[in-house]
């Protein structure tokens, strides 16, 4: 299946999904958190599609019901970006302030047109 926007002259977009990450003891580091995050999605720049927004807590639906586990690797959020592959993605979501302290990671896929 082709990316999105493929074959229009148009860089396919990706989604960024967030694992791990903490909460901020304090204001001062919540500020300085956010600060790093507006750098990180101001380098980013035209390819920021959307910055997305953290996630609360999942639940998981299957055919047995609706578990409260918050899923095997709970989402802690998500971006969608713009860049010429999945290589380019990969390099861009190296930068984020999650992956740069060490606290949570970012799985990247390519979202598909249907």
């Amino acid at each position: 299946m082709p990316l999105s926007n493929e074959g229009e002259g148009k860089m396919p977009e990706f989604i960024f999904a967030y694992h791990g990450g903490k909460a901020p003891d304090t204001p001062e580091e919540g500020e300085k958190a956010m600060a790093a995050w507006g750098a990180w999605y101001e380098e980013m720049g035209p390819n920021l599609v959307n910055p997305g927004n953290p996630v609360g807590m999942s639940k998981t639906v299957s055919t047995s019901g609706i578990a409260d586990d918050g899923g095997a690797n709970p989402l802690s959020g998500f971006t969608v970006v713009r860049a010429d592959d999945m290589d380019a993605a990969c390099k861009m979501a190296q930068g984020c302030p999650m992956v740069a302290d060490g606290s949570g990671s970012v799985e990247v896929a390519p979202i598909m047109e249907m």
